[in-house]
């Protein structure tokens, strides 16, 4: 394990043990000699094997460190999980399908080197989506809906792969599936925040865990609380005297 990471990746899964090999190892390959990290993995107690699938790598990958949650909480949940127990000052964030590529990882800290010190988040921008018709249709009015009601500047909230500082977002309010809106809430904590055009993947192994459904019945729940978060939101410079 590396001794002091300056980059933790966390990964959340559930049911994902055919993602899990080929995932590794492709964050490994684009993150060797670029740069000191760990991969956190966050099973989100799988009903495969997917966490015996994690076990079996910490062997052979000496960078990676499984958790695992006794009960199923949520991707938001895990995502948190991952990143209160990662010893980065900055994390990566991938979803566990394999649709996200770990080769934008280095480009995203690149593109943090190109920016001010209050931008904390660089947000993965999926300019050609390799998903269903269907979804891509649901995603697209869910974006002009969100970006209409928060105001973030932000094309693409649900792109898995993000670049943060780690204590920005543990300052974060918490909540299940806050994950979605981190520039808006980045943005209500006085920070600013970067999306930058990143590669996206067809699925090739498993199922999604969503459908647009349910997406929009909880989506717009959640719009609504993140709103009245915002329109709550007190900041003030502070002086040490």
């Amino acid at each position: 394990m590396t001794a002091s990471p300056e980059l933790s990746v966390v990964v959340p899964v559930f049911n994902e043990r055919d993602n899990v090999p080929p995932l590794v190892q492709e964050i490994v390959a684009a993150l060797r000699g670029v740069v000191p990290f760990e991969i956190v993995y966050v099973d989100d107690h799988s009903r495969d094997d997917t966490l015996a699938v994690l076990q079996g790598l910490k062997a052979q990958v000496p960078e990676l460190r499984v958790l695992h949650h006794v009960s199923q909480s949520g991707q938001s949940t895990a995502i948190r999980t991952g990143v209160k127990a990662a010893r980065g000052t900055w994390i990566a964030t991938l979803d566990g399908d394999g649709q996200n590529d770990p080769a934008d990882i280095p480009r995203l800290i690149a593109k943090r080197g190109e920016q001010p010190g209050e931008v904390k988040l660089f947000a993965g921008w999926r300019v050609n989506r390799q998903d269903t018709g269907s979804k891509r249709w649901a995603s697209k009015w869910a974006n002009k809906i969100r970006a209409r009601m928060l105001r973030d500047d932000t094309p693409d909230t649900g792109c898995g792969i993000k670049l943060f500082e780690r204590a920005a977002f543990l300052d974060l309010p918490y909540f299940d599936h806050m994950h979605r809106y981190l520039p808006a809430l980045m943005q209500r904590a006085g920070w600013k925040t970067v999306s930058v055009p990143v590669n996206h993947r067809a699925r090739t192994t498993g199922v999604s865990k969503y459908n647009n459904l349910n997406r929009a019945l909880v989506g717009i729940r959640d719009l609504r609380g993140v709103a009245w978060l915002i329109t709550r939101s007190k900041r003030t410079a502070v002086e040490e005297l």
